[in-house]
């Protein structure tokens, strides 16, 4: 099929408006992954200092959003929105954003500009997570149970740990689910920087952390938000070939934002329209929206609970 049709800014913004939209700031990119880091170092620090079932649940649950927050950082590098300066863009992309969490910024980029060439038709890689909506609340809560409790993070990472001891092949590709690179090469980056993260965790006496926050979240939490996440992005939106109405945008609130949606991914419709726009552009772009009325072609949902009552709203046979 033909590529989705895309928006013509100059039909929606004036052209101040589309400058303003588009001016992007390398040192706020760099704030965003220093305060995505800064953010996973308060966590581990308030669990370290505090250690009880409390601090260590929320210390999780943040770190994991935050594991989620690096991949879409790597996913504003792979736009070219981390930083003006290209060497300096991919080399945070890959190395402090993508590498730590499993991900690659090249392979990536290469994948998920054909979900934007492509997106909601037959070519697109990613419409495997969102066709099978609306499933069942019983589907959706074994999915859930199986991302809690780690049986999706092995599903996903051991036969990576495996390709260390077998020869690359030439059919290395991301998986649709969770954005992690599968080869070798990759997988040993993985492994390389996540023993550089466990011995920094050790100099600061926080060495046990490393394995009961960063790596239990990793393997629980981080998969069921990202799968939140995917599920929001175009599960139950349109097929169509109105370029408004083939992904959604959730208005999160703050303490979702914290724990579910960091860095302004709940805007994913805005950023389809106009891909190239930083995300910290996207709530604007939202506003501007409303008020000339193009909103109303979009698919808004008012929280992540509505989308997944949405999502979940199929009866078993």
């Amino acid at each position: 099929m033909p590529a989705v049709a895309r928006i013509d800014p100059k039909s929606v913004f004036s052209a101040d408006e589309w400058s303003r939209l588009t001016s992007r700031s390398s040192l706020r990119g760099m704030f965003l992954v220093a305060h995505a880091w800064g953010t996973i170092i308060a966590a581990v620090a308030l669990v370290t200092l505090w250690p009880n079932p409390l601090t260590w649940l929320i210390a999780v649950t943040v770190v994991g959003t935050r594991q989620l927050g690096l991949a879409i950082l790597m996913h504003e590098a792979a736009h070219g929105g981390l930083h003006a300066n290209k060497a300096i863009n991919e080399w945070v992309g890959q190395w402090l954003c993508a590498v730590p969490v499993g991900a690659d910024l090249a392979s990536y980029r290469s994948y998920h500009l054909q979900h934007h060439k492509f997106t909601q038709q037959p070519e697109d890689p990613d419409l495997s997570l969102s066709a099978p909506f609306p499933i069942t609340k019983e589907s959706f809560t074994r999915k859930a149970i199986r991302d809690l409790t780690g049986q999706t993070f092995v599903k996903q990472r051991l036969p990576l740990f495996l390709s260390l001891f077998r020869r690359s092949s030439a059919d290395d590709e991301i998986s649709h689910e969770s954005f992690v690179s599968s080869g070798a090469d990759k997988m040993a980056r993985f492994l390389c920087v996540n023993a550089v993260l466990f011995g920094l965790f050790w100099l600061a006496g926080a060495g046990i952390w490393y394995w009961g926050v960063w790596v239990f979240a990793m393997a629980t939490w981080l998969p069921l938000v990202t799968r939140v996440r995917n599920i929001a992005e175009h599960a139950c939106t349109s097929t169509g070939s109105d370029p408004f109405s083939q992904a959604r945008t959730t208005l999160a609130n703050p303490i979702e934002r914290l724990f579910v949606a960091p860095y302004w991914v709940n805007y994913h419709a805005e950023h389809h329209f106009f891909m190239y726009l930083p995300c910290y552009r996207l709530p604007e772009a939202h506003r501007l929206l409303t008020e000339k009325g193009f909103i109303k072609r979009v698919t808004v949902s008012p929280g992540y609970l509505d989308v997944l009552r949405l999502a979940t709203s199929a009866h078993a046979p």
